[in-house]
């Protein structure tokens, strides 16, 4: 099974390197198949990305985001599993 998780672009780095921010953790994520900038040439600082294995496969709106963040904390409460997802290495 394939889980994208939702994340905030915080900084863009040199080349297509981004640091997202997901559920309190920043994660090194790879912005080659996104672009870090928008069809209107606006950089992506402050968009949402669905994160997957450590690239941005696509940009999310902010709604979508938060509804999709809230339901894996759902699952969380019920499948532990999902903690290394949203909270990184060690789960909350």
């Amino acid at each position: 099974m394939c889980i994208g998780i939702p994340g905030k672009i915080s900084a863009i780095h040199d080349g297509m390197q981004a640091s997202v921010e997901v559920c309190g953790v920043l994660r090194d994520v790879d912005l080659t198949l996104v672009g870090d900038r928008d069809e209107k040439g606006q950089s992506r600082l402050g968009q949402w990305v669905l994160v997957h294995v450590g690239f941005a496969m696509s940009v999310i709106n902010e709604e979508e985001a938060l509804d999709t963040l809230a339901a894996l904390q759902n699952m969380f409460e019920v499948e532990p599993d999902v903690g290394p997802l949203l909270f990184g290495e060690e789960p909350r």
